[in-house]
């Protein structure tokens, strides 16, 4: 019998438009692979909306707060559908980057100084000396990132907006200078690292993500043979420490003249459009993408 998949896509957070990119791609995918899919939008009537489809499994490819932070996955556990990617605990922990980032360092995992504030506070004054970056403790796709570059005499007046959209409680990390890297893994499987350098923008943001050449994707990355390696011994090593299932994607800052690497965050519901960064990756390896979404769906399960 063919295996009836629901894709959850879309939804109700600021990354809504990356979600519904990867939900169209996955769902083609899929289809072209066999599988009986059903795509869902993800609304407040989700649950009524699984129990009338009864998928046999459940394909994820929400983006941002509720469809990565445990919040989509702890309905699928107690509807009893088996799911995609990581589980609760490891999608809520990898989701606040206060929280993921201690347990990262506990294992070994370097990361750079940071200090928990409120918006107002970061606003009010200088938090960290600059140079320094503040950005959302539970958001992603760099939505709410500011860069206070060297020098700068203000600080970012514009977090205490009265529309400010992204949640009250933010990091302020050190920032490193540098080459920003990313490497992605499939369970104990660790792909090659891709050095990312954006076009039009300072740092790898929004538009650098997701608009037409925003970026140039340099695969693999040229860097130092024990950088490479240390890259994809902490993208498994993250993988682990946070629990996560099926595949995710790391983070890194790496500057040469200081010879130091971090990472900044693990994602756990990375892009999956033809030319996201995880997709890039396994096509490197050899794994199409219909194949990719196929062996998610064959990972699938509940209690992750």
């Amino acid at each position: 019998m063919t295996t009836h998949v629901a894709v959850l896509y879309g939804g109700l957070s600021a990354e809504r438009p990356v979600s519904l990119m990867s939900g169209t791609a996955c769902i083609a995918a899929l289809e072209s692979a066999g599988y009986r899919v059903t795509p869902i939008d993800v609304d407040r009537q989700l649950v009524e909306r699984l129990k009338k489809v009864k998928p046999d499994v459940v394909f994820n490819a929400l983006h941002g707060p509720m469809g990565e932070d445990g919040s989509v996955q702890g309905v699928l556990e107690f509807l009893e559908i088996p799911y995609t990617h990581s589980g609760v605990l490891a999608s809520a922990l990898a989701m606040d980057k206060d929280r993921a980032k201690a347990l990262l360092a506990r294992a070994g995992v370097p990361v750079a100084e940071h200090i928990i504030c409120s918006r107002f506070e970061a606003a009010e004054s200088h938090v960290l000396e600059p140079p320094y970056v503040v950005k959302p403790v539970g958001e992603g796709s760099s939505f709410g990132v500011t860069i206070v570059p060297a020098g700068a005499n203000q600080p970012p007046r514009h977090l205490a907006a009265a529309d400010w959209p992204h949640g009250d409680r933010m990091m302020a990390e050190r920032y490193v200078a540098g080459h920003e890297l990313t490497c992605g893994c499939f369970g104990e499987t660790v792909w090659d690292v891709i050095d990312i350098v954006p076009v039009s923008e300072a740092f790898y943001g929004y538009d650098a993500k997701y608009a037409a050449g925003g970026s140039q994707h340099i695969l693999p990355a040229r860097l130092k043979p024990n950088i490479y390696q240390n890259i994809q011994k902490y993208t498994l090593l993250a993988h682990r420490a946070l629990g996560c299932r099926g595949v995710s994607r790391a983070d890194f800052r790496y500057d040469p003249e200081k010879d130091e690497l971090v990472c900044l965050e693990v994602n756990t519901q990375p892009g999956m459009t033809e030319t996201s960064l995880v997709p890039e990756m396994a096509a490197h390896a050899g794994v199409e993408f219909s194949a990719l979404v196929s062996a998610l769906v064959e990972d699938a399960s509940c209690r992750r």
